[in-house]
């Protein structure tokens, strides 16, 4: 298996790598995500002016044509600068339901204007009782005519507080856990009934918890055919997992290097910190945990991307590396700093909050380490 990057993918991450560099220091990430909406429109406007935004989308849809592996590319990347900006909500979220199950004129209204960077867009995958259950949603759309009345609450809606339109899984038929009966709807944020509550989370994002009384929308709202959403939303909600998951190995690259950096500058009883052998051990374990995250990602990325039955087991067994390898390495990168490795000033900090959250979203290591035991 070759795993080496072709030449497009290779001038993708070279790109974003000297934006990290040259453009996206970290007082200026902080400066980003303490703002108003928790990122800059201009950082936006100028990932979209890249073709950033555009590359997991189809050609027809205006997109490069981008898979699964282009993805992890992209977010390794920004994992690396601990970038603020909402690409995990607009483009792998709610662009990944749109591309899946929108007609011409859908993508021609919500899909093309994210692809332009010009519309806030976030999929509403979460509901408080549901934990990690997909199909687990209480929400439910009602017909009346042409219309559908949507009635319900979803939790930690990512991007939610800025967006300018939530897809909404409701259910329309079955119980409350069947995977059958659940369609999808794009609800603009303005809709009358529509209540957002906007929070900061741990790791110094956005999301918001969101109440949907007798929220009234059209037949054209409807992304795909009732009663037959959650394929989509679950294919949607896998390449998100891998998505932070190659985050999360750039945040892990980067809290190895520091922190072995960190090592050689600090002293101690007159020496470098990093010449004593238990410290080395541990930075050893730190190095072996990113090598295998990083071999891992890789194979679940091209699983993905060429559609194997085993894609499923792929993301489940990353998304448990990145869970339990990643918060131990995140632990030691802390330890090591000392007590500046909590600071609000030093970096560190905010690497390992982010990489902390990443542990939860989507599914703990616990629950999908059940997933790939059944």
């Amino acid at each position: 298996m070759d795993f080496s990057l072709n030449e497009v993918q290779e001038m993708l991450a070279d790109s974003i790598d000297k934006f990290i560099d040259n453009e996206y220091a970290f007082d200026t990430r902080q400066k980003y995500a303490d703002s108003e909406p928790g990122f800059s429109a201009d950082v936006w406007s100028t990932f979209a002016e890249l073709g950033w935004t555009a590359v997991p989308f189809s050609e027809d849809d205006g997109g490069f044509d981008g898979d699964q592996v282009d993805l992890m590319v992209i977010m390794q990347r920004f994992g690396r600068g601990l970038v603020v900006e909402p690409y995990l909500a607009n483009v792998v979220l709610a662009g990944g339901v749109l591309k899946r199950t929108g007609n011409a004129e859908q993508k021609q209204q919500w899909l093309q204007p994210i692809i332009g960077g010009e519309l806030q867009a976030s999929l509403a995958f979460t509901e408080p009782q549901a934990r990690y259950d997909r199909a687990n949603i209480a929400t439910r759309a009602s017909a009346d005519g042409d219309n559908w009345v949507l009635n319900g609450a979803k939790g930690f809606v990512i991007n939610g507080g800025t967006s300018d339109l939530i897809i909404v899984p409701a259910r329309t038929s079955g119980e409350q856990s069947d995977e059958r009966g659940i369609s999808l709807f794009a609800v603009p944020t303005d809709a009358t009934g529509v209540s957002l509550n906007a929070y900061r989370t741990i790791d110094g994002l956005r999301a918001a918890e969101l109440v949907l009384d007798d929220v009234r929308v059209d037949a054209k709202a409807v992304l795909g055919n009732v009663d037959s959403g959650f394929e989509a939303l679950d294919a949607t909600i896998d390449d998100a997992t891998l998505a932070i998951c190659a985050e999360a190995v750039g945040i892990m690259q980067v809290l190895k290097d520091k922190t072995i950096e960190y090592s050689k500058s600090r002293s101690q009883f007159g020496v470098p910190i990093g010449s004593f052998q238990a410290l080395q051990h541990r930075m050893v374990d730190m190095l072996t945990a990113c090598e295998q995250a990083q071999s891992l990602l890789m194979w679940a990325a091209m699983t993905c991307a060429a559609s194997e039955s085993d894609a499923k087991r792929a993301v489940s067994s990353i998304k448990y590396l990145v869970g339990t390898a990643g918060q131990t390495l995140g632990e030691e990168a802390v330890q090591i700093h000392g007590g500046m490795g909590v600071t609000w000033e030093l970096d560190v900090a905010h690497y390992f909050k982010r990489l902390t959250a990443i542990g939860q979203l989507f599914g703990n290591s616990d629950w999908h380490l059940d997933k790939l035991a059944a």
